[in-house]
């Protein structure tokens, strides 16, 4: 009489679990079968959760952009609060507006390496230390009675261990500091990794940025700043024991606000218009 198909193994899990346990082949085979499931997993939850993630990261920028421009407000929401922030884009070697690209997608990082939209630097104009620099940048301006009031430039540059990104604010005419912030690097914890330190980014709102011959002084000193010092206006004291950081400061903000950054749209600001 023929063995029943109700008696059979069928399919492969029901072979696999006929297999003996201590068996090479069934270790191997489940091995596989879960390393594939996990794999379908994990994929799947990255692409479902890429969106999010993408605009938390956009949303995360907006706050730094709002703090640094002293515009957050207790029981408002994020996306409300920029709407009173405009978003426009220079072309950064006439400092002039542009329309080249949609402002809302362009995104610096990718510009920059992008040979079409980018220029190498060479080491003698690139103290930030980014090797490239995009064509164009956005800007965030606040605006107040009619007049733009703070300005916030997206800057960036390398410190000891990896390249720091943030915002710099600065008054409607571009020649004093209203706060500094950073919002990705991987400087040292307890030491490069104070720039993040709310009591040393106190210290940035007030300075000035050009000296009277219209060159950039802003810098961040070695240890403390002097009272007495004639560049005590433009300098920010240093953080103990990550000197190399603090130059990388002093260096990023000095490039961007230079000649080879937004200088000449700050040139262009303090004439009347960009």
């Amino acid at each position: 009489m023929p063995e029943s198909t109700d008696e059979r193994p069928a399919g492969l899990l029901a072979r696999l679990a006929a297999m003996p346990n201590d068996s090479v082949g069934k270790m191997l085979l489940v091995t596989i079968v879960l390393s594939l499931v996990c794999s379908v997993l994990v994929s799947s939850a990255a692409v479902l959760l890429k969106p999010m993630q993408i605009r938390n990261v956009e949303l995360a920028r907006k706050e730094r952009i709002l703090e640094v421009a002293g515009l957050m407000e207790p029981g408002r929401s994020i996306e409300e609060l920029f709407q009173g922030v405009q978003v426009r884009l220079v072309e950064l070697d006439s400092g002039r507006f542009s329309d080249a690209f949609d402002v809302a997608t362009f995104d610096q990082q990718i510009a920059a390496r992008n040979p079409a939209t980018s220029r190498a630097l060479p080491p003698w104009e690139d103290i930030a230390g980014i090797r490239r620099r995009a064509d164009y940048a956005p800007v965030f301006l606040v605006e107040a009675d009619g007049r733009v009031d703070t300005i916030v430039l997206p800057v960036h540059g390398y410190g000891l261990w990896s390249t720091m990104f943030g915002f710099l604010a600065l008054s409607g005419d571009g020649r004093e500091v209203r706060g500094l912030t950073f919002y990705q690097h991987a400087e040292t914890p307890g030491l490069g990794g104070e720039i993040e330190n709310p009591r040393w980014l106190d210290r940035w709102p007030g300075r000035r940025v050009f000296g009277p011959d219209g060159e950039v002084r802003l810098q961040v000193v070695r240890g403390s700043v002097d009272p007495a010092s004639e560049w005590a206006e433009w300098s920010v004291d240093g953080l103990s024991g990550a000197t190399l950081t603090a130059d990388g400061v002093s260096n990023m903000v000095q490039f961007w606000l230079g000649d080879e950054g937004f200088g000449p749209f700050l040139a262009n600001v303090r004439e009347g218009g960009a």
